[in-house]
């Protein structure tokens, strides 16, 4: 089963096994990470599931819609490598990404 290291706001990282199909959100709130609030459960309409993409999977990654980008811009703690983990499809092609819960907004 693909993995998925977490990196908490404290800094505690966490390996996480998850099926693929779900989302990066879904895998961390299953995994019980109430850090992650995914307010909208992945509806692309909160921006409360925001995350650091390590950047060695950031190509990995389906391109960023315009929704996302819009949402993402309302954060203080948008980086470059953020997303919105209700946007990124877990899958094999992504066992070992690391993803850091931002800060709150």
């Amino acid at each position: 089963m693909p993995k998925l290291l977490v990196v908490d706001r404290a800094g505690e990282e966490t390996t996480v096994e998850a099926k693929g199909g779900l989302s990066v959100m879904e895998a961390i709130r299953d995994a019980g990470f109430d850090e992650l609030l995914a307010l909208c459960g992945g509806c692309l309409s909160c921006a409360t599931c925001h995350v650091h993409v390590d950047e060695a999977f950031l190509d990995k990654l389906p391109p960023m819609s315009e929704d996302e980008d819009d949402l993402l811009d309302s954060s203080d703690f948008r980086q470059a490598n953020s997303r919105l983990s209700c946007q990124i499809p877990f899958s094999d092609a992504l066992d070992g990404i690391k993803v850091t819960i931002a800060p709150e907004d």
